[in-house]
């Protein structure tokens, strides 16, 4: 029986996948001795184990089956973690790159077919199609080093899609004319199915998700739920004649502003993606290679150095000359080079398709393929080579580009700006919604420090009080933990809740406190409550009241109002940094409502840290309810308050709390109190003295802008 099993190539599943999994974990330790990246290591060991090599096991269905969820789920993830504000400042960089990328392999590759190669004119096209498309199987090393949301890498995967989709409409034309199908019927046929599928997935896949993540919060259904999407997305565009990748990164740009960077799904995502489907692909890749491609003749040969050489080349080129075009640093053109060198999946189905196709026949009757297998061969040999160099151009690039960034980051540190959060926590049903608004307002390089706090009173003697503080910490931990964050627990004794948050906050020297809102919808009832407006009274350090109606995630569009003066208050910069980072982590359109000398302030920082933002000029506090008829279903409203005294103070701010509870208890509302000096406890300990010393002035105001910022990439 044992001997049956052990027989090669293996047949028992159980075994088989024990057998991957292995390699999945020691090849990139093993290989990571000789600086081989993870990688290669795993399209090695498939080479290793596949029908070529020593035949362990075969590329059987399951094989293919795990390795096509494997490339789709990296051109899921590339579409999901692209910075959407950026592909957008930067669509006409990605234009340009993807045309450099598209033109310039297929006139390479059309003259060395002709000339070189002796191919005929359909044959050479397609064959450079082929140079011209190409898969991101580098991405993962991109999102190991913490840079997918870096400009390049958004022009490399813009690019990608225009260069693939151009490719295989290349692939369809020459395929359907060597078959006779290419008609008007045809074009129409392609024009409105392609049409249809991006409305399904553009607009009504969003609209799915937002209805779903707002009634459903239960983690393993989420899961299922996106997973789910991606798949039938692929389907869509192989049913619209396009490929599957189109349809799976379709849809991570679809559901990109569902998922936000710090949320456990987005967590769960790429973990089970990096742990098991991406390393199947990778060594199904390598399952592929054939080394017995080069005794296969010196025809075959040339064909495979040809197809190598000129395919390296002219991504070389392309994005030479996109970074020459734009001024970009080298190691940002390794990285482009890199992402767009390696030749895969759409490579592996256009030469499949190709091979299938026959022109005609010999005189002795043998098949003439549109493809032959000197061409399958080389493809096979290209595939493997493509990928080495574009593993090691990729991880060189990225690696500087890490390396510059945090190196960046570290000049002007202060220990005294790392952002310590403090989660004030007194509900079971709003722990999480607190947590993800601490994780949101956070800066994305900083594991910023985050205290969940629950405060028991010393004279209370209920004995289910201490328990009932312990659950609630225990669900933040776990909260926490999901997102691969780590949250301290404090279990406070105080004679009040208020000097208990007070106190630990002072411990701890927070930077930024969460605090919860009443969610009661009964006008008679307090929005603020009394431990809010406590809280308020005598903590001087930026704090935020939040009152969650929704998933943050869920938000289309936050109104934020700004009062005249709020570029005086010594803690403007710090809410503002809070803000932005909403809008980056969350991807969240900020409709910035506020004086024209705020909105300038908001305009220059705008054009240097992009994020989806609108500006409407804002001076009358009567108006208030007029900006209030702007707000819709699914957004979420913002308001910069101030304390009594302080410049940025109106007395319409007393009647917020009535505006909210009266006109807006539907929604998710977020009070701002900036950092503000001289109160009853002196919060400028809690933050740098040096910094807030910067405060004098429009041009000290940009000098702490700047350093925050800078921290804040």
């Amino acid at each position: 029986m044992l001997s049956d099993i052990l027989n090669l190539p293996l047949t028992n599943p159980v075994l088989i996948f024990s057998v991957i999994l292995f390699v999945i974990l020691l090849a990139p330790i093993i290989l990571h001795r000789f600086k081989i990246p993870e990688l290669i290591g795993l399209i090695l060991a498939g080479a290793l184990l596949g029908p070529n090599g020593l035949y362990i096991m075969a590329r059987d269905s399951s094989i293919e089956l795990f390795g096509t969820v494997g490339l789709l789920y990296i051109m899921f993830i590339a579409g999901l973690e692209i910075d959407m504000a950026d592909l957008k400042k930067n669509s006409g960089k990605t234009t340009v790159f993807g045309l450099y990328t598209f033109l310039i392999p297929m006139i390479l590759g059309i003259v060395t077919g002709i000339y070189i190669l002796g191919f005929s004119w359909p044959t050479s096209i397609l064959l450079a199609s082929m140079y011209a498309s190409h898969t991101l199987i580098t991405y993962p090393i991109v999102s190991k080093y913490g840079i997918t949301k870096s400009r390049v890498v958004s022009i490399a995967i813009g690019g990608t899609v225009i260069t693939c989709i151009l490719a295989l409409l290349v692939l369809a034309v020459v395929v359907g004319m060597s078959n006779g199908e290419i008609d008007s019927g045809f074009w129409i046929k392609l024009g409105i199915s392609g049409a249809l599928f991006v409305f399904i997935v553009t607009m009504i896949f969003p609209i799915f998700g937002r209805w779903f993540f707002k009634r459903y919060h239960d983690s393993v259904g989420q899961y299922i739920f996106v997973l789910a999407l991606v798949f039938l997305a692929s389907f869509l565009a192989e049913a619209a004649g396009l490929e599957a990748i189109i349809g799976a990164f379709l849809a991570g740009l679809a559901l990109n502003r569902l998922i936000p960077n710090t949320s456990a799904l987005l967590n769960r995502i790429d973990f089970v993606g990096n742990a098991i489907f991406i390393p199947f692909f990778l060594i199904g890749v390598g399952m592929l290679v054939d080394f017995r491609a080069f005794t296969a003749g010196w025809h075959a040969v040339l064909v495979a150095v040809v197809m190598t050489v000129v395919a390296t080349v002219a991504k070389f080129l392309a994005a030479w000359l996109t970074e020459k075009s734009f001024k970009l640093t080298r190691d940002e053109g390794y990285l482009l080079f890199g992402l767009s060198n390696a030749q895969a999946a759409a490579t592996l189905a256009a030469v499949l398709i190709g091979y299938e196709v026959i022109v005609g026949t010999t005189p002795t009757g043998e098949p003439i393929r549109l493809l032959n297998e000197d061409v399958l061969n080389g493809t096979i040999i290209m595939i493997l080579f493509t990928c080495t160099i574009a593993s090691f151009a990729t991880q060189k690039g990225a690696q500087n580009i890490a390396l510059a960034e945090m190196t960046e980051d570290s000049i002007g540190d202060n220990a005294d700006e790392e952002e310590r959060i403090l989660i004030a926590l007194s509900r079971s049903e709003t722990v999480k919604e607190l947590i993800d608004l601490g994780m949101a307002i956070k800066s994305r390089r900083n594991k910023a420090q985050m205290v969940g706090v629950s405060i028991v009173k010393s004279d209370n003697t209920d004995p289910t009080a201490e328990k009932a503080c312990r659950r609630l910490l225990d669900t933040a931990v776990k909260v926490a933990a999901a997102t691969d964050h780590r949250i301290e627990p404090v279990l406070r004794y105080d004679l009040n809740i208020v000097n208990g948050i007070r106190n630990v906050a002072k411990e701890h020297r927070i930077t930024d406190i969460v605090i919860g809102l009443r969610t009661q919808k009964d006008i008679s009832d307090t929005f603020l409550g009394k431990l809010t407006e406590e809280v308020l009274s005598k903590c001087a350090t930026t704090t935020l009241a939040y009152r969650p109606m929704q998933p943050m995630s869920t938000i289309k569009r936050y109104m934020l109002i700004i009062p005249e003066g709020a570029e005086k208050e010594v803690g403007f910069p710090y809410w503002l940094v809070s803000i932005w980072n909403i809008g980056k982590n969350i991807g969240t359109k900020m409709v910035f409502h506020g004086h024209r000398n705020v909105l300038q302030i908001l305009k220059e920082v705008h054009a240097k840290h992009t994020i989806n933002a609108e500006f409407r000029e804002f001076t009358n506090w009567d108006n208030f309810a007029e900006v209030g008829r702007e707000i819709k279903e699914d957004d979420g409203l913002i308001i910069v308050m101030s304390r009594p005294d302080y410049p940025s103070y109106s007395r319409h701010m007393a009647y917020v709390p009535t505006y909210l509870n009266k006109y807006f208890n539907t929604i998710n509302c977020i009070l701002i109190y900036p950092l503000q000096l001289g109160m009853e406890e002196d919060m400028s300990t809690f933050r740098s003295i040096s910094m807030v010393n910067y405060l004098d002035g429009i041009d000290g105001l940009g000098k702490v802008i700047r350093q925050l910022f800078k921290k804040n990439k």
